[in-house]
């Protein structure tokens, strides 16, 4: 039987709902507007005229963005440290959280203290490369995966899964029929651990595809820049002053391509991790959950 809703509820449901379709218009808006930029001409754009939809559509911007050899670097070296940056954050942090998730492992709540005590202190900048010299880690590919090859937050958050998630009487089981920690671990644990998995990939994978400062700070090698550092520098290269040109047609057109340029690089910066976000959508809003009542 249907439900009546009463006076109340339904002023609550069309406030609700009123409210849900507000903040969908408020960050689906500046999303559309940067595409939309992306493919109208400068001159629409600079003079207000897109608003919603392209105008004048054309791929001129993206044709001249694309123009750059470096773009097609810096797409092959961020995706090299994506995947195996991520591969590395995944491997560390299972082989960590898991142990921690155990209630008979000797020094449990030592271990536990000293992660979460670097969530608060660290060396700082100027240490933190001095030991990335001292390694020889300059100018290397390992200077963009292995700093930070685990998060606590992340490590935390598997850990509270294999704790709270994974019963119990499934290791006792396991342990009566010979299975050893080691096949526990590959054989039932990640297995079960799919959902919690593809969350803290997808976490790791979105902060190695937006690493910016690591490569400012280790790379000098252009070779090895990142697809944000080639971006940032089309938009300096692409910077003029209006003030030092005298032609006020030629500084209008200038500034627009300028604005044009920069949509067209957010829309390519961004693209790759969008369409990947579905594939993992529906472990996320799962494993999202996790830790949420326990830990």
């Amino acid at each position: 039987m249907k439900k009546r809703l009463s006076h109340g509820d339904k002023v609550y449901y069309i406030f609700s709902y009123a409210l849900v379709c507000c903040l969908v218009l408020i960050v689906l808006y500046p999303m559309v507007y940067v595409v939309s930029a992306s493919f109208s001409t400068a001159a629409m754009v600079t003079s207000g005229k897109v608003w919603l939809l392209p105008v004048k559509p054309t791929f001129h911007n993206y044709s001249m963005v694309l123009q750059y050899k470096s773009v097609y670097i810096g797409y092959r070296n961020t995706f090299l440290y994506t995947f195996c940056g991520t591969l590395i954050n995944i491997i560390f942090t299972l082989l960590c959280a898991y142990p921690l998730s155990r209630k008979d492992l000797f020094g449990r709540g030592f271990f536990t203290f000293l992660f979460t005590f670097t969530m608060i202190f660290s060396g700082g900048m100027i240490p933190s490369y001095i030991l990335m010299r001292n390694l020889r880690l300059i100018n290397t590919v390992w200077a963009m995966m292995l700093p930070g090859a685990i998060s606590v937050t992340n490590m935390i958050v598997t850990r509270t899964y294999f704790q709270f998630s994974i019963p119990g009487e499934l290791l006792e089981a396991s342990k009566l029929d010979g299975c050893s920690d080691a096949q526990y671990f590959f054989r039932v644990a990640l297995p079960l651990s799919h959902s919690v998995i593809a969350v803290i990939a997808l976490f790791y994978a979105v902060g190695h595809w937006n690493a910016y400062f690591n490569a400012f700070l280790y790379l000098s090698k252009q070779s090895l820049y990142p697809l944000q550092l080639f971006l940032r520098e089309i938009l300096v290269q692409n910077t003029f002053n209006s003030g030092m040109i005298t032609d006020p047609d030629l500084a209008e057109a200038l500034v627009g391509l300028q604005e044009v340029l920069k949509y067209a690089i957010i829309v390519l910066s961004t693209a790759p991790l969008m369409c990947f976000y579905p594939f993992a959508q529906k472990h996320f809003v799962k494993g999202v959950m996790i830790g949420s009542l326990k830990g």
